[in-house]
């Protein structure tokens, strides 16, 4: 035997190590390489002939036997590759070409690292087995212990009586104990069998089988389930699975079960490909425990967007439900509880350098009860032209579609209709303002079918009605701009901009409403060109608007405030009331003054608000008012009002709503507080407060309490809803409100892919989680 000591640093083994150990390279300080930290990740992979790359060993005491075997021993130290192993002793087998290290084993190949008490490596194969180890990723959140591992490939590990979590060392919050694990690296995917899943290492739930990723790629498997209580629905456990079918499309089925409902099966199918992109959800409960008289209740939506070749364009958007009060009863990832319908259409265009063509059918699923149904368009065909004219200072278009409405309702009239709206428009520009100039003829033949229909309500419409209304726009405006007297440092601008409008008054008594409804009215809706959407009803018009927005901007040309106003004044007085809804006793030809306003003080304070105020009955119709306040980054306060007139509602939709009393008794008037704070990186809270100030009671309340650790989270949530009236409802002036409360409680683990309420996002998708999320409702022009 030949003894060397701490002199010898380093020898390189290699196939040459079948030979006497003599003959070993000796490595000087200035010749051995810098070898990478045993707990550093390597992104890059080992190299394909890693068992032919030498191996270096370092220690303090070599002994060698010729031939047979060499033994390390203090600090020793192999590197090959991007694998290491330090060891008190390593012998080396020079016949089999195998090492072998005991005694505060630590071993690392870039991707995981461990601490075992006996590690064997064949330097030929570079099998290694590890005896009694404790493990731990080194590219993403997770570690474990097993009896025995070993790794067969290059990053496929097999483990024996072992565990997995993504706490930190010493936290026990959760872990997946299994009689054997096989984890692929490469996969990022961990196969489990008889796996159970502990807290603080009390076993909750077992499987004979497992599959989960340990990564961020899509893997095939089950995902981590969530838990939950809800005074609702009781207790709640999510079990998803994911499948991923292809790397273009996917599936997601999740099985809810809920102690008071039942079992609800939630599916999500996806599919990208280079003619689009599409979404299929579909969410089934075989029988409502709770609402046994609904029947099976089940809600589907499917979604595409599609381009082929750049010039054709494919749009569906394909919702419905089983009932009417499924949104209101079910916790649905279709729609919300405040949705009154669902779209269903469907649209295929065709676009050219100067026209563009489609074809397109639409309905709605009303969730209201009784027999308030919306028309169906079916089909829809659009063609449209435009092109420049005259050195392109002058454009000339024309809008053209034939439609076919139809519906269910009991008692309303069919129809055809046929429209073609040639136009002419002069757009001038400068850099300091613009002015435009437009003309247009709109030409609309209808064919209604009157059979069944209801002669009281539509005894004037007409089977056949042409129709034929010309329309004449001209829009100026300017921007004027100077540097502030009062603050220094700030710019401000004046833009005022008037428009005059022409359009002839016609009797159109004869035709229905079939698509047509009123557009919002504020102070942009001062300058268009229509009162209402759509081509059934255009009302008359004869009138001047003019308004103006101010703006400030900073020293670094941020908009900080900005206010705008504006009013319509009627040559025609009569048009003011063309709607048919407005009192025949107007006293003037002005409009309500528009007023829109928004703040914002060095990114901390926001304000938004809009009024209208009506001149003649010398009120306020409608306001709307939000304030923000952020504390710091961690957190925000806002408070917002809104407020209609019973009066501005009756004479702005009492066409479509007839009886206003079942909505409203005396307009809307209504505040709201909504709240969060980050108190520090682990704790969050969030709540909302909504009143209504006319009846003076609360309308919905809500709070909730998140608590996020490194490996796991809990959410509380407590919520209070007004959801219906006793007796008759609330058309009945002895109604009482009735609330549902609701509490629950919801868990989930975090780690590999997951984040705090996500409760299984690993695949990619999305999941609501039971907390109130941050959406600012105003923003200005940055």
């Amino acid at each position: 035997m030949q003894c060397f000591s701490r002199t010898l640093l380093a020898a390189s083994i290699t196939t040459a190590l079948y030979v006497s150990t003599t003959q070993a390279e000796t490595i000087t300080d200035n010749s051995v390489q810098e070898m990478p930290s045993i707990d550093q990740c390597l992104i890059e992979p080992a190299a394909e002939n890693e068992t032919q790359l030498p191996a270096h060993v370092e220690s303090d005491r070599l002994e060698a036997i010729n031939g047979n075997k060499a033994i390390y021993s203090g600090d020793v130290r192999v590197t090959q590759g991007n694998k290491t192993i330090l060891a008190d002793n390593v012998t080396l087998h020079q016949q089999e070409n195998i090492v072998v290290a005991e005694g505060n084993v630590n071993f690392s190949d870039g991707q995981i690292k461990s601490i075992s008490d006996k590690a064997t490596n064949n330097l030929n194969t570079d099998q290694i087995e590890l005896e009694n180890t404790q493990y731990q990723f080194l590219c993403e959140p997770g570690r474990g212990d097993a009896q025995y591992i070993s790794r067969t490939g290059k990053a496929v590990y097999t483990m024996e009586d072992g565990s997995i979590t993504s706490c930190p060392l010493g936290d026990k919050s959760w872990r997946l104990k299994a009689s054997s694990i096989e984890l692929d690296q490469d996969e990022e995917e961990a196969t489990f069998y008889n796996p159970r899943f502990e807290i603080l290492d009390v076993p909750v739930f077992y499987l004979p089988y497992l599959t989960v990723p340990v990564g961020d790629k899509r893997k095939t498997g089950f995902l981590y389930p969530t838990i939950s209580y809800g005074s609702s629905d009781g207790f709640e456990t999510e079990v998803p699975f994911y499948w991923n079918i292809a790397p273009n499309y996917d599936l997601l089925i999740t099985t809810k079960y809920m102690a008071e409902r039942g079992t609800q099966l939630n599916n999500e199918f996806r599919h990208l490909s280079d003619f689009g992109e599409s979404n299929l959800k579909f969410e089934f409960l075989e029988s409502d425990d709770k609402y046994p008289e609904q029947g099976s209740r089940w809600g589907g939506q499917f979604n595409f967007e599609g381009i082929y070749q750049q010039a054709w364009k494919f749009d569906i958007d394909y919702s419905k439900v089983s009932d009417v009060n499924y949104f209101s009863d079910v916790d649905s990832n279709i729609g919300n509880r405040e949705d009154g319908q669902l779209l269903q259409s469907g649209q295929v265009t065709y676009r050219s350098l100067n026209w563009d063509a489609s074809i397109a059918v639409r309905d709605f699923q009303v969730l209201t009860d009784g027999d308030n149904q919306a028309y169906r368009l079916m089909p829809q065909l659009t063609f449209n032209y435009y092109t420049p004219v005259i050195w392109d200072s002058v454009e000339v278009d024309m809008i053209s579609h034939i439609s076919q409405f139809d519906t269910d309702a009991v008692g309303k009239p069919t129809a055809t209709r046929l429209h073609i709206e040639p136009g002419v428009k002069v757009p001038l520009s400068t850099t300091w303002g613009t002015w435009t100039t437009e003309a247009r003829l709109l030409g609309t033949y209808y064919n209604q079918d009157l059979s069944g229909v209801d002669t009281a309500e539509y005894a004037d419409l007409e089977e056949s009605v042409s129709r034929v209304i010309p329309e004449f726009r001209s829009h100026a405006g300017i921007v004027l701009e100077r540097d502030t007297t009062l603050m220094n440092g700030y710019t401000q601008t004046l833009e005022p901009q008037v428009q005059y409008l022409y359009v002839p008054e016609e009797d159109q008594s004869n035709i229905g409403r079939y698509d047509t409804t009123l557009l919002q009215t504020d102070y942009y809706g001062l300058f268009r060109s229509r009162k209402y959407s759509g081509v059934d009803f255009i009302a008359a018009a004869n009138q001047l608007s003019y308004g103006a927005s101010s703006r400030f901007f900073d020293d670094e040309y941020k908009e900080r405030l900005n206010i705008s106003f504006g009013q319509i004044f009627y040559i025609d007085k009569e048009t003011k009331q063309s709607s048919g809804n407005n009192d025949s006793t107007e006293k003037s030809n002005y409009s309500s003054w528009a007023v829109e306003v928004d703040f914002n003080y060095d990114d901390y304070l926001f304000y938004h608000g809009g009024v209208q105020y009506d001149i003649d009955s010398a009120e306020m119709q409608l306001a709307n008012s939000t304030i923000e306040y952020k504390i710091n980054s961690n957190g925000f306060i806002q408070a917002n009002y809104r407020y209609v007139t019973k009066e501005y509602i009756e004479d702005n939709v009492g066409e479509t709503i007839t009886n206003i009393d079942a909505i409203t008794r005396e307009g809307i008037s209504q505040a709201g507080l909504v709240t969060g704070y980050q108190f520090t990186p682990k704790w969050y809270a969030s709540a909302q407060y909504y009143h209504d100030m006319n009846e003076n009671i609360a309308i919905e309340w809500l709070a909730n309490l998140r608590y996020k650790d490194d490996c796991w989270y809990v959410g509380v949530t407590y919520s209070n809803e007004l959801r219906s009236w006793t007796g008759s409802g609330y058309s009945d002036i002895n109604a009482d409100p009735v609330y549902e409360n609701n509490f629950s409680v919801n868990f989930g683990i975090v780690g590999f892919g997951t984040s705090a309420g996500s409760g299984s996002n690993i695949s990619g998708f999305d999941s609501s989680e039971n907390s109130l999320e941050y959406g600012r409702p105003f923003f200005l022009n940055n």
